[in-house]
């Protein structure tokens, strides 16, 4: 399924609103959810539990080839900088 532009910035958009309480053990999990919006990521439906141990049903975003591209092109300028670059997906809330 093709996602346009707009589409993606909505969901990247709506991320931020619904997350923008996290502590920073979840920001970079955030980011990264954007970032795979923004990227055109397809969405994958997943059963589990909550914190609680509650069960419910979560949505979570795969991978696209633009997200592939992105995280190589950001771990390449990340090289620059540390000799360990590394992409951070962070902690799921």
């Amino acid at each position: 399924m093709s996602v346009n532009n707009s589409e993606r910035i909505e969901k990247a958009l709506e991320f931020a609103n619904r997350h923008a309480e996290f502590s920073n053990l979840h920001v970079s999990w955030m980011i990264d959810q954007m970032v795979r919006a923004l990227t055109g990521c397809p969405l994958d439906i997943e059963e589990g539990h909550n914190w609680a141990g509650e069960p419910g049903t979560y949505v979570s975003q795969g991978e696209s080839p633009e997200y592939r591209q992105f995280v190589k092109s950001a771990l390449k300028r990340a090289e620059q900088v540390t000799p360990e670059p590394y992409w951070d997906v962070g902690v799921k809330p």
